[in-house]
């Protein structure tokens, strides 16, 4: 199945009308016509069935024949990552993380952030196409660039968890994970999270976590983080 995304849908919507880079792509790539079907996500839930009734590479309508609501998982995940210093691995956790599940991203600036400034279009663009390639109907959120203080004085009602490098206790996130809650994951930079902001999260009501006995990259801490929660949530 080959699904699309238009944001704007919503239950009540008759028709759709695609850019002339969806229409070129639905007659020339996918070569379909007058009376096929098509199946479009507003990202909200939501998976339309829709026939066109007009094909051209220019621009394409389509009717909307009927719609389900898929349902939710029963938990949330929102990650709190650290942007990294290549750009391109974090475009990688994005689209992994989307493939698996997850709900909220937020980029957090720390102490040893090397990177402070982020692609916010390129980032959802990268979002969108995880989404519709991996046949899901909720397009996670993708918030602003927080610092690590704003981030950790925003209220948060989730499990709290802080994967972070320092020789501490800490318990395996795999044991401390709870089914069918929402939870928030901080990850830190390449040069982790500072003593300074470790002790800020702690203080929070933040619990230490460790995601194993390897010193792992940012991206891919992230990416251990969004399917140990989806593994325990089977």
């Amino acid at each position: 199945m080959q699904l699309f995304y238009n944001p704007t849908l919503s239950e009540s919507s008759t028709e759709i009308k695609f850019s002339r880079e969806e229409s070129k792509h639905i007659t020339k790539v996918l070569r379909k016509k007058e009376d096929d079907i098509l199946h479009i996500t507003n990202g909200k839930g939501h998976l339309f069935t829709a026939r066109i009734t007009f094909s051209n590479p220019s621009q394409c309508f389509a009717i909307i024949d009927s719609f389900d609501t898929r349902p939710l998982r029963p938990y949330k995940l929102h990650l709190a990552v650290a942007p990294t210093k290549m750009n391109d691995r974090y475009e990688w956790f994005l689209e992994k993380a989307t493939e698996i599940g997850i709900d909220q991203i937020t980029p957090v600036i720390c102490d040893h952030s090397e990177r402070k400034v982020i692609k916010v279009e390129r980032f959802e663009r990268i979002l969108q196409s995880a989404m519709k390639q991996s046949l899901q109907s909720y397009l996670p959120q993708l918030n602003p660039a927080v610092s690590f203080s704003e981030f950790i004085a925003q209220e948060h009602t989730d499990q709290l968890l802080i994967a972070h490098c320092e020789e501490t206790k800490k318990q395996s996130l795999k044991d401390i994970l709870q089914p069918k809650t929402n939870v928030t994951i901080l990850i830190g930079p390449e040069g982790d999270f500072s003593t300074k902001e470790i002790e800020l999260a702690l203080s929070s009501g933040y619990t230490p976590v460790t995601l194993g006995d390897t010193r792992l990259r940012t991206e891919t801490a992230a990416i251990v983080a969004t399917h140990s929660v989806a593994f325990i949530n089977e």
